[in-house]
């Protein structure tokens, strides 16, 4: 009898222990994050408003960890996932492109991920693009109708880079050397008029409002978008 009593005692304080875990477990799947929180990533895809489309998927790394309350809840090197919410081409007579981006996922080091909104504010773009508006929309060069890679003085072998971007897409930018590659995207920016954010773009998001970011119920393997 004593012995049965000594296990009812010991099941409840068991049950006592993992029920006052319950909170502590609860509050390990979410943060809150507090408006105005910036995010800084490094975009690992690239983008362009001639071979991407509203909808389309991008990636990127954080480059800055975030911290709440002294405890880092989004460490340096998570991975950002994303998408475009809204892509214009440029106008053949006039209108200048548009590309408009927001963070949708962010998948920590551990492999928890957490599902929020941030919305573009500012971007290290190419030389005639800018980031304008709230929203955070990228905005296009004019379009330069006159002017060639030829014109743009950096030799025939960009030029021909340039060519096979504007014939088949941006992926010509992988193979070219980070020199070669900067003056591609100036001069395709400046001819065709396009939105083009390259690999390793810097940019940064923020938090409009204050946010519980929540731990997703069933976490999967994060999409890679295609690379146009």
């Amino acid at each position: 009898m004593k012995t049965l009593k000594r296990a009812v005692r010991l099941s409840g304080a068991v049950l006592v222990l993992l029920t006052g875990a319950l909170p502590v477990a609860c509050a390990a799947d979410s943060f809150t994050i507090p408006a105005g929180t910036t995010l800084r990533v490094e975009l690992t895809t690239t983008l362009s408003s001639k071979t991407n489309s509203t909808g389309d998927l991008f990636t990127g790394k954080v480059t800055e960890p975030i911290f709440q309350a002294g405890e880092e809840t989004v460490p340096e090197r998570s991975i950002v996932q994303g998408h475009i919410t809204m892509e214009r081409p440029p106008g053949r007579v006039k209108g200048k492109a548009e590309m408009r981006l927001v963070v949708d996922t962010i998948e920590v080091p551990d492999g928890r991920r957490y599902s929020l909104a941030a919305a573009l504010h500012d971007a290290q773009v190419p030389e005639g693009e800018k980031v304008k508006g709230e929203e955070g929309t990228v905005e296009g060069p004019a379009k330069d109708t006159k002017g060639g890679a030829v014109q743009t003085g950096i030799g025939a072998g960009v030029g021909a880079g340039i060519g096979a971007i504007a014939a088949g897409g941006t992926g010509a930018l992988y193979g070219a050397g980070i020199g070669a590659a900067v003056a591609i995207v100036h001069a395709l920016a400046k001819h065709h008029g396009d939105v083009v954010l390259p690999q390793g773009t810097e940019m940064t998001f923020v938090i409009p409002r204050t946010v519980t970011a929540t731990r997703t119920t069933a976490p999967a393997a994060m999409v890679v978008p295609n690379v146009h």
